[in-house]
């Protein structure tokens, strides 16, 4: 929303919608992006305030007050100098430009109503008042209690809000400069902040998640390879994600944006689980990345799938919902379940070629130089408090089952 506001109170609320009705209205509505522009507030218009009484002592009617108006404030055609028929050698012509509509309320309340044939006239003034004011007085505006006026703007079907808001207020930046001596431009409402805090929230929560799966790799593997695979995975499917809203077409807004985030700490989930299995089955057995990826993919499969099932079972009937709840929650619920679809997919096929590319069989021999040994020595200390932890934990919980309070 673009207002009007009139800062020292000189202009009346509809001095700012005649002026927005005018010289605003029409650039901002050929902005990109612009779907629709309405405006809070009238043009000027003529209004004939009619007396009842008057009408009935002259034996006039309404609809004759309107068919005089009509016929006397009309636009006509003033004619033409040198047009045919012209005499002979007639080299010059020229139009004749008439101002023959009325503009002043005194104007107005000249017109003849009626002329009786003594020479009498009953004129509008005789049965009616005329003033400029305004179309309607549906509509007026105030803010912080000094006249105003506004205009809002609605996005067109599949633009970019935020392109299409900066277009706007470098229009109406540019505009500002011809308003008069005491108006001043407001945005009292706007709703692409959220949309690019929306935006901003999904970029930090994929570095934060891809941050985090990036720690538990190397805190827990000790595999500088094995953070790599998740790291790769989570674009691929926001990507694939993307990909689909687009195609639906549906926009980037609040609601895609925040089923962007819950499903962002989903993903990364999948891509975690394939890599440890793996990791787990190579130090477990002594065997290669490859038929580690096999074996692994062998028991988790039906677990991944049975994971996405389940969440998607929660999400996919909100996209079913009627009415206004419907068509808002519908792009939420898409989002969300096909960026877990899509989850999966990469965790079945994507997840394990990276592990049966870039992971390799842990060797026994420390590390040499001086990152080697502090890495190492930094895995063995986490190794042996964690250990520790998880025994008293399991200690802890033993002991409880064993002797249940009463």
């Amino acid at each position: 929303m673009v207002g009007l506001v009139s800062d020292d109170g000189s202009r009346s609320a509809i001095d700012l919608a005649d002026h927005l009705n005018s010289y605003m209205v029409e650039p901002i509505s050929r902005l990109e992006g612009v779907g629709k522009v309405q405006v809070f507030g009238s043009e000027y218009a003529m209004r004939i305030w009619l007396d009842p009484t008057k009408l009935k002592y002259y034996d006039l009617s309404p609809n004759q007050v309107v068919a005089a108006i009509r016929a006397q404030n009309a636009q006509i055609s003033a004619g033409s100098f040198g047009a045919m028929p012209a005499p002979a050698g007639q080299q010059l012509n020229a139009t004749i430009t008439a101002q023959s509509l009325l503009k002043t309320p005194e104007d107005f309340e000249r017109i003849v109503l009626r002329a009786d044939t003594d020479g009498g006239l009953v004129l509008l003034r005789d049965v009616a008042r005329a003033e400029l004011g305004t179309e309607n007085y549906e509509i007026t505006g105030y803010f912080n209690g000094k006249p105003s006026s506004g205009i809002a703007i609605q996005l067109a079907s599949g633009a970019n809000a935020l392109q299409t808001a900066e277009l706007v207020k470098a229009k109406v930046a540019e505009l500002a400069e011809f308003l008069p001596n005491g108006v001043s431009y407001i945005i009292p409402y706007d709703t692409t902040p959220f949309v690019l805090i929306s935006i901003e929230a999904v970029v930090s929560t994929l570095v934060e998640a891809i941050g985090l799966a990036f720690l538990v790799m190397l805190l827990f593997p000790h595999n500088f390879r094995a953070t790599l695979i998740p790291t790769l995975a989570v674009p691929v499917v926001l990507l694939g994600t993307f990909g689909i809203i687009a195609a639906l077409g549906f926009s980037i807004n609040t609601l895609t944006m925040l089923a962007m985030v819950l499903a962002i700490g989903l993903l990364v989930d999948d891509a975690i689980v394939v890599v440890e299995n793996v990791e787990r089955i190579m130090h477990d057995e002594h065997i290669g990345p490859l038929e580690a990826t096999r074996k692994s993919m062998d028991e988790i499969s039906g677990a991944l799938v049975g994971i996405a099932l389940v969440v998607s079972a929660v999400f996919v009937p909100m996209a079913f919902f009627g009415g206004s709840t419907g068509e808002r929650y519908k792009q939420f619920a898409v989002t969300i379940v096909s960026a877990m679809m899509l989850s999966v997919l990469v965790a079945l096929i994507f997840t394990p070629a990276l592990c049966a590319t870039f992971l390799k069989a842990r060797s026994h021999n420390r590390r040499q130089g001086i990152l080697g040994r502090i890495g190492t020595a930094f895995g063995d200390w986490f190794e042996r408090n964690f250990d520790r932890v998880t025994g008293g934990y399991a200690a802890a919980v033993r002991t409880a089952v064993r002797r249940p309070c009463r």
